[in-house]
């Protein structure tokens, strides 16, 4: 009878000890509505994209656990500043304002901003936009480049996919945003309805986004650059995006 207490105790004491080298887990702040970055599978309820294929790969060789939660942009910065969240990603991109609040990762995807207008339309560029109204999304960099440069009347959402159909169903003269979602939009919703004009302004990086002084960004880093590295990059993004990417993210 001694024995199996022993037994038992050594059991017990093993697994609290196991328990308690387990992997940290953090909390990613994301979007649910930006294709093809990240976006809620309503046949099986989980999030999918771009974005949450790689946090998951850069969790796994990071050794931590990750959960989600989802929140429109203008939230997820807002909580990224204040430090409520330690891992956020969302296709945001690396300015030297955020940079102050927030600690970014290296790149992991090139962007830039588009003006997206209907077929018929008789804007040409960022230029003619004077009295128009332009919907964007509420936080964002385009936010903040139309009402720096423009005259327009912005109208900003908390997600872009409203701005994009108030432009189909003509309630705004147009929408501006980052390429990459302007352009699976189109391609998936706008095809013959709407078109991109003008040229792309303000290239930007997208980063991870963590916490100030994180205690994960070097190994946040370094799985990235592993993902980069091994190929992995370049097949997810084939994945999602149709097509190889630039010859930068193609690793080794």
């Amino acid at each position: 009878m001694k024995k199996k207490v022993v037994t038992f105790v050594t059991l017990l004491l093993f697994i609290v000890l196991l328990s308690a080298c387990g992997s940290d887990t953090y909390t990613v702040a994301t979007d649910s509505n930006f294709k093809p970055f990240e976006y809620l599978n309503t046949e099986t309820g989980e999030l999918e994209g771009f974005d949450i294929e790689i946090i998951k790969e850069i969790a796994e060789r990071a050794d931590f656990e990750i959960e989600f939660e989802t929140m429109d942009f203008d939230g997820l910065l807002t909580g990224m500043q204040s430090g409520r969240y330690p891992i956020g990603i969302a296709g945001m991109s690396i300015t030297e304002e955020r940079a102050k609040t927030i600690d970014f990762s290296i790149p992991y995807y090139d962007s830039g901003l588009i003006l997206m207008v209907p077929e018929d339309s008789d804007i040409q560029s960022i230029d003619d936009l004077a009295g128009k109204k332009i919907g964007t999304r509420q936080g964002s960099t385009s936010e903040t480049f139309l009402l720096d440069n423009t005259d327009a009347q912005v109208e900003a959402y908390p997600e872009i996919v409203t701005a994009y159909m108030n432009v189909s169903n003509g309630r705004l003269d147009g929408a501006f945003y980052d390429l990459p979602n302007v352009q699976h939009y189109i391609a998936t919703e706008g095809e013959g309805k709407l078109k991109m004009v003008g040229d792309v302004l303000e290239g930007q990086s997208y980063g991870i986004a963590l916490k100030k002084d994180s205690d994960i960004l070097d190994e946040v880093n370094e799985a990235l650059e592993s993902i980069i590295a091994d190929g992995t990059y370049a097949k997810l993004y084939e994945k999602y995006f149709g097509e190889a990417p630039d010859e930068k993210w193609l690793g080794e």
